[in-house]
């Protein structure tokens, strides 16, 4: 459970994890930008915000780890959808599709990588990982191979690739892929132990 006061900084969140809150806290919807884009994508074009005076919790449905990553002013962390957790209000939040893994993995349309960005100053994003979260650090140049549900966040500066290799047997043909993302640092990558296949990722 994630237990945050807004007293001094209201907070933006997916409506469907409020657990619990203070009645002196006021529930209402913050728009996002590029609301047309967003709409034509199928994604939510509106948040949840909290303010006011108190204490509000948000819990997920399953088993994990709680994650909060500080931002300063400028800085951008990327993050693998339906496992963000809540905001401060000086973090922006937009979005990007991310396609060629379709066909393999996430349905034609590829799957969407959500981005927060540092915009009027510093704040947090909290996040949520299934099982335990671990943070990797790469170094320029230096490589890690990642399940593909594997991953929870990683620095805009991270490259992020798709390597599929194609193993086979040599029993009756048999052959099957070989699937990993392949990141590059410079930056950190956050690695989750276990994962659930989303909806939007069958």
């Amino acid at each position: 459970m994630l237990s945050i006061d807004v007293t001094n900084m209201p907070v933006y969140f997916e409506h469907h994890i409020l657990l619990w809150k203070n009645t002196t806290i006021t529930i209402g919807l913050k728009s996002l930008k590029g609301a047309l884009k967003r709409m034509i994508a199928g994604m939510q074009i509106f948040v949840t915000e909290a303010s006011g005076s108190g204490v509000i919790a948000f819990s997920r449905d399953g088993p994990g780890h709680i994650v909060p990553i500080r931002l300063r002013r400028g800085e951008e962390i990327q993050v693998r959808e339906h496992q963000f957790l809540a905001a401060t209000a000086s973090v922006d939040y937009s979005f990007e599709r991310v396609r060629g893994l379709g066909t393999m993995l996430f349905g034609q349309s590829g799957f969407f990588i959500d981005r927060f960005r540092g915009e009027t100053g510093d704040g947090i994003v909290w996040l949520h990982g299934y099982g335990n979260v671990f943070e990797k650090v790469l170094a320029p140049g230096e490589t890690i191979d990642v399940e593909p549900g594997g991953w929870l966040f990683k620095d805009a500066s991270v490259r992020m690739d798709t390597r599929i290799d194609k193993l086979s047997s040599g029993f009756f043909g048999a052959a099957m892929n070989f699937v990993v993302n392949r990141f590059t640092g410079p930056g950190r990558v956050g690695i989750q132990s276990m994962y659930l296949h989303m909806p939007s990722e069958e």
